[in-house]
């Protein structure tokens, strides 16, 4: 029972800063111009990594003790938060073309590059 509590406090972790990460990039969007779609999923991924970073400060311990499990949450989490992030603009669409997959990768990205920060830092103390 604990692992699973470690596992879904990682994944809340995540999608938590996740979710205000887009809340901001979504206050902030201009509509002058149109970002490229690989520069907008660097910026998740830089995003995910600086977020890692700073819960760092707040969480310095993993939730997740096993190392295996760890290695897990690393694949598993993105997957599901990118997924998350699917279904939150499953309605949403842009010059007649579903947004999905674009979420799905950043969602993923953002996790991905949030959960190995983490899991690095854990690896080096």
């Amino acid at each position: 029972m604990e692992i699973l509590f470690e596992l879904f406090a990682e994944f809340v972790l995540q999608i938590v800063a996740e979710v205000l990460v887009e809340l901001g990039i979504r206050s902030a969007k201009s509509s002058l111009r149109k970002p490229q779609s690989w520069l907008v999923a660097a910026g998740y991924g830089i995003a995910g990594a600086l977020i890692g970073a700073g819960s760092l400060l707040v969480f310095p311990e993993h939730f997740i003790r096993s190392e295996n499990l760890q290695v897990f949450n690393l694949l598993f989490t993105p997957v599901l938060a990118g997924t998350l992030m699917c279904v939150i603009s499953r309605g949403e669409k842009r010059n007649g073309r579903s947004l999905r997959l674009h979420r799905f990768v950043r969602g993923f990205l953002f996790a991905f590059c949030m959960a190995l920060v983490r899991l690095s830092a854990q690896a080096a103390v």
